[in-house]
């Protein structure tokens, strides 16, 4: 089990303090004009602030176990990053609650209470664990999201555009820095692979919850028409859920690797501004 960074030299994990004026976009459905598609997207930016503290504070936890530089410098990448998009995302949040009349202090109860139970009832390694996990999820969405494949960022609006792929990318440079502490400390193979069950289940009754929230304060909660769109996007033929389940499915390989999926072409066609086939 290797104690030490597996990611690639030429990736750093960079920290990039970007701002976004995305309040104008919030007030509207930004994604394809559609009511479903826009309230997924932001009932996760919903989880994305508590989270990323859990995920941060996770790391952060093991750090002074790790002799390796190059794992500590990631670890201090991943904790900016994830510092930056924590923020980001609040603004987000407040700003989209504030417009449209969502009750973030309900939203977010949830996950304070989620997030509770797990310093009440796991160990460290076991919320590391889950971290690991969590961040497979957002990296390969994120490889999903950037891929010239099926561009499905191309039907939001620009600004909505510019954040969400500014922080797909930083998900994928910083994909494997809770994975690579996770096996430096002696996480176990079964151990994660039991923290990807769980978090996948909380993940998407977090989002669920948000997006039923959003669509009744909407009026919309119980259009069929609606509802059958969203099953479409999420789990038809090209649905986004649908796309990423084989990539999903690879965390429960023995001996898997975040950087088994070797993502750097993605990466370096969004700093150069373009999309690329994945």
């Amino acid at each position: 089990m290797s104690t030490a960074s597996l990611t690639p030299g030429d990736v750093p994990v960079l920290p990039r303090n970007r701002e976004f004026d995305i309040a104008r976009s919030l007030a509207g459905d930004w994604f394809d004009n559609h009511p479903f598609k826009t309230a997924w997207f932001n009932a996760m930016s919903i989880t994305f602030p508590l989270g990323e503290k859990f995920f941060i504070d996770s790391v952060r936890h093991f750090s002074d176990r790790i002799d390796d530089p190059k794992l500590n410098d990631d670890i201090r990448g991943f904790c900016g990053q994830e510092g930056f998009h924590r923020r980001e995302h609040q603004r987000y949040n407040e700003a989209l609650c504030r417009q449209r009349g969502y009750d973030l202090e309900v939203m977010e109860g949830r996950l304070e209470n989620n997030i509770r139970r797990a310093y009440r009832f796991m160990s460290p390694l076991q919320r590391l664990a889950a971290t690991a996990a969590m961040e497979h999820i957002t990296a390969i969405m994120a490889e999903s999201a950037l891929s010239a494949d099926h561009p499905m960022l191309d039907r939001a609006d620009g600004a909505m555009q510019d954040l969400w792929r500014w922080h797909a990318a930083e998900e994928m440079e910083h994909k494997a820095v809770a994975f690579d502490v996770y096996r430096a400390v002696g996480g176990s193979e079964k151990m994660r692979r039991n923290a990807m069950r769980q978090a996948t289940f909380f993940l998407m009754m977090d989002v669920l919850m948000g997006l039923v929230h959003m669509l009744r304060k909407d009026g919309k909660l119980w259009n069929l028409r609606l509802w059958r769109d969203g099953w479409t996007f999420l789990f038809a033929r090209g649905g986004i859920l649908r796309r990423i389940w084989p990539a999903y499915k690879e965390f429960y390989r023995e001996g898997f690797h975040p950087w088994d999926r070797d993502t750097r072409s993605l990466l370096q066609s969004w700093k150069d501004g373009e999309l690329v086939a994945a």
